[in-house]
This record gives structure tokens, C-alpha cells and sequence, in this order.
């Protein structure tokens, strides 16, 4: 962890790391504790009412409307239509865009956490729902694969027919659809896509470090993570002047490092040596 963290911080990444540990971990619960590290007005009453307004907005849909489609549907009518929650490119310039309580607060917000609003309603309301990781941009499934329907809350909940999935998939990577995207991704998936959002907003953004670690923290609290965020870490620990923190983080990544490369490892051992020479 960062050398000052607040108290709060800390409980808040002791809460993160512990939720992610669980058995089945709450998506939703995880994604709360992500953005009350990214807002401190956010208290325990602000999730807590979070929490409820999920409830009821699953308390507003259809009994059991049927087949994945009648689900599909009964969503994109209440939150689409009627509730108006949907996406814009401009969303990709707004870091609360990638916070539920913003997201829930502004009805906008990036595909992956309008996702979320879908995923957690839904599943409140006892649809068989999942998040599906497309290439650039993240939907909603409903049903078993051989049932699948899939749904986009970026654009109010669209149901997309197969077609319109390879569109999506093209544009954003230009390849064709293949069946292995269209599997249900899992909480701790889901979390780190959203983490990995918000260090691209930062990266952008050099006067925003701060978010750029705290991300890179939370995603080094998730069970399973890229090896290299750790050396992103370090490099961020180097920018914001921690430079003994950072160079002793960046040799403890070549030691990893250098079992499988070690021409890597010597540069980042240089990289630390030059850190530790900022000090004199």
C-alpha cells in the first residue's frame, strides 16, 4: 500500500481485499468500496443508499416476466426507457463514470458499469444474468448459452441480435465474434475492467496520479491480477516522489521478473538505481 494512507483508506482496502476473498464475492459491494476511494463524500449512509435504490428499482420489474428475452426487455423498459440510464461518448471523459453511485445518481455513466445497474437489478429480481465482456465494449446476457440474449445498457438496454454483437466486436478490434467472448464474466473480472478504466482515464491525465495509484492498488488487492501492475505501481510511487518506496518496489519486481527475462529485470534494476539517485 502507499505509504500515507489515510485511516479510511485503509479500511476501505481491508474491506475491498476481503470482499474479493469471499466465496462469492458482491459485485456490487466491490464496486461501492472502488468509489468510495475515489469520493471521500461517500460514507456508509451514501452506500447504504445505493444499495436500497437497487432494491427498489428491482421491486419496479415485471414478476417473472418470462424467457431471456421477456427479461431483456422488462429491463431496457424500466431503466432504458422509462428511467432514462444510458451512455454517451462524453462519459468516456468523466471519471465518475466509473462509479456506481455517480452512475446511479446521473443515470450515465461507461457500458461496463450501466452493466452493473443491469446485472445487480436484475439479479435482485431473480433474472439468470451476467456480464459479457465483448472486446471494447461490455453488455448484458440473459439465459443459458444456448438461449443467450444479449443486451447493451450503453444504449438503454438495446437488445442486440447476433449481428449487431459482431458489430460491436468488429468495430472495437476489428476481428471477427468468437463463442469464448460471449461467456459470463465473473465479479472479480468485471471489477478489474473497471479498474483498468479508470487507470486509462488517469494515464491521460498526469495531474492525476493520486487516481492512477489508487487503482493500481485496488488492483493489486484482487486475488488474481497482472504481475505488471506491480511495476506500474512503482513507477507511480517514483513520479509522486516516494523514491526510495518506488525503487525498492521496482527491485522486488526484477527479482520476479528475471526468472523468465533477465534483460528486463536489469533494466528495471537501472530504473531503480536512478530512483534512488533522485535522493541525493
Amino acid at each position: 500500500m502507499s505509504p500515507h494512507l489515510s485511516p479510511r483508506s485503509t479500511e476501505l482496502r481491508r474491506r475491498f481485499a476481503e470482499e474479493a476473498r469471499a466465496e462469492r464475492p458482491d459485485l456490487a459491494q466491490l464496486c461501492l468500496l472502488l468509489a468510495a476511494e475515489a469520493d471521500g463524500s461517500l460514507d456508509e449512509a451514501g452506500m447504504d443508499a445505493v444499495e436500497i435504490e437497487l432494491d427498489e428499482l428491482a421491486g419496479r420489474l415485471p414478476f417473472r416476466p418470462g424467457g431471456p428475452r421477456a427479461w431483456a426487455t422488462a429491463l431496457a423498459e424500466l431503466l432504458g426507457a422509462q428511467l432514462g440510464f444510458h451512455g454517451l461518448p462524453g462519459d468516456y471523459q468523466r471519471l465518475e463514470s466509473s462509479l456506481l453511485h455517480e452512475v446511479v445518481r446521473r443515470r450515465r455513466g461507461l457500458p461496463i458499469l450501466l452493466s452493473v445497474v443491469w446485472m445487480e437489478v436484475a439479479r435482485r429480481a431473480g433474472a439468470p444474468v451476467y456480464g459479457v465482456a465483448l472486446p471494447g465494449h461490455f453488455v448484458v446476457g440473459f439465459g443459458p448459452p444456448e438461449q443467450q440474449v444479449l443486451a447493451d445498457p450503453f444504449d438503454g438496454g438495446r437488445v442486440l441480435s447476433g449481428s449487431d454483437a459482431e458489430l460491436l466486436v468488429a468495430g472495437a478490434t476489428g476481428a471477427p465474434l468468437d463463442a469464448s467472448m460471449l461467456r459470463a464474466a465473473d465479479p472479480l473480472e468485471v471489477v478489474l475492467r473497471i479498474l483498468n478504466n479508470v487507470r486509462a482515464w488517469a494515464a491521460t491525465r498526469p495531474e492525476r496520479s493520486d487516481v492512477s495509484l489508487w487503482a493500481v492498488e485496488l488492483s493489486l488487492l484482487l486475488p488474481s491480477h497482472p504481475a505488471r501492475l506491480r511495476y506500474e505501481r512503482a513507477q507511480l510511487l517514483v513520479q509522486r516522489g516516494e523514491f526510495v518506496v518506488g525503487a525498492a518496489e521496482m527491485e522486488a519486481y526484477a527479482e520476479v521478473v528475471g526468472a523468465v527475462d533477465a534483460g528486463a529485470a536489469e533494466r528495471v534494476l537501472g530504473q531503480a538505481r536512478a530512483a534512488r539517485a533522485l535522493l541525493n
